[in-house]
């Protein structure tokens, strides 16, 4: 009644001319004047009561015909009951299900521009996402880094270990992609059912120019056979912008049992899982045919002790990480150097893993054997080993540093200096 009450009150009733004369006559209850709508008195609750009347009688075929008004039913205790259920407050509420339209798809134009966003400045930072792809009939892996402001040390460039962890995460991308990752880190199926791992045991990494804070590099990598029973993985590392080529870098990996902690063969289930995705080339640096030095108390100039592994620095597999080692390696290298001059090459060996509760020394010993090229190019070259305490071998290594400018040259008499 009420919401026909407030229809009529905005939608008057037009009537036909011959019903004209009836509305100064009062005919049963269907007069459409003020007096037939009358205020009753306010009931106990407060609430106020309207009665209202049909609208004024109409004539079909000629006849007319009376209507009823129809009348709120009331209880014993003069309360209203709810007026009868009609079509049009039988209605579901659009306003609601516009409201919820609406609101998805100002969410869905906001997540579009989200993504097809693009900085105003070329000088802003860009975001790749990092999202790798298979390229080359499914045979190289390519994925995006943006370096952060985290990843770059105080010559405003990425850090060794930065590079390489971009190196170690494409490889285990490459293998998830490839629809090769296990249970294990790096594991195919079959070399889970056998607990088999992957571990490195030669690297060698050539770093042509250092990527800075905002720079976005594009890192490809392949796999290759090596030997018969070793694995080779090589790296590029470009400039997504321009093509530069930043970083080289190759590897040989063997399989590992993680019980036993020993080597092993690669199983002829294994490696029908590895050999499609191998591919036939050369490795992107040739290789280092230089024997690495072991270094003792009586070779090494530079010595820092008391090395040890924390939970961080472990893996999935339960062993320290490759980059740590590298890391370690450095800690000993002497100070002027790392000054003056910056890290361009380098090879390493692993010998052993060590554990959690291992503690190790890091040896530095700068060679003589390149006297020229350090007077000529100012470059120094670095014999590196790193060992538990009683003397067991980790890692064997060899590093070669240029200088960072022309001013780097003539911290090479300092450094001749601080070692006579």
């Amino acid at each position: 009644m009420v919401a026909t009450a407030a229809t009529s009150a905005f939608f008057p009733v037009t009537s036909s001319p011959d019903s004209s004369e009836s509305k100064n006559k009062k005919l049963g209850g269907g007069s459409t004047s003020l007096e037939s709508i009358k205020s009753k008195p306010m009931a106990s609750s407060g609430s106020l009561q309207v009665k209202a009347n049909a609208q004024a009688n109409q004539k079909i075929n000629g006849s007319t015909v009376v209507t009823t008004p129809v009348e709120s039913s009331k209880n014993d205790d003069g309360v209203s009951s709810p007026p009868p259920r009609t079509f049009i407050n039988q209605l579901p509420d659009w306003s609601m299900l516009l409201a919820a339209i609406t609101t998805i798809f100002l969410a869905a134009e906001k997540q579009w521009m989200m993504l097809d966003w693009k900085p105003r400045r070329p000088d802003m930072v860009i975001d790749p996402f990092g999202i790798g792809k298979i390229v080359q009939d499914g045979l190289v892996y390519s994925q995006n880094f943006s370096i952060r402001s985290y990843e770059i040390g105080a010559d405003r460039t990425a850090s060794i270990e930065t590079l390489m962890n971009h190196l170690q995460e494409t490889a285990i991308n490459h293998c998830r992609s490839a629809g090769l990752l296990g249970e294990g880190f790096g594991a195919t199926p079959e070399m889970c059912k056998k607990n088999l791992i992957w571990v490195v045991t030669r690297m060698q990494v050539v770093i042509d120019r250092y990527p800075t804070w905002g720079d976005v590099v594009q890192v490809d990598t392949w796999v290759s056979a090596s030997g018969k029973n070793g694995m080779r993985r090589d790296w590029l590392v470009s400039n997504s912008e321009t093509g530069e080529i930043l970083t080289r870098a190759t590897s040989v990996w063997v399989m590992m049992n993680k019980l036993t902690r020993r080597l092993s063969k690669i199983p002829e289930e294994v490696r029908g899982e590895i050999e499609p995705f191998f591919m036939n080339s050369d490795p992107v640096l040739a290789e280092d045919s230089q024997k690495l030095v072991k270094l003792d108390d009586g070779t090494a100039e530079y010595v820092c002790k008391d090395l040890t592994p924390k939970w961080g620095d472990l893996d999935v597999n339960q062993h320290v990480n490759n980059v740590k080692y590298i890391g370690w390696i450095l800690e000993s290298a002497p100070l002027p150097i790392l000054e003056s001059h910056e890290l361009c090459a380098m090879t390493v060996e692993y010998r052993r893993e060590c554990g959690r509760d291992s503690v190790l020394q890091s040896l530095t010993a700068v060679s003589d054997s390149d006297v020229e090229n350090t007077r000529k190019f100012g470059e120094i070259n670095c014999q590196h080993l790193l060992r538990l305490d009683n003397g067991a071998e980790i890692v064997r290594g060899r590093t070669r540093w240029r200088p960072k400018d022309a001013k780097s040259l003539c911290n090479v008499d300092k450094i001749s200096a601080e070692r006579a």
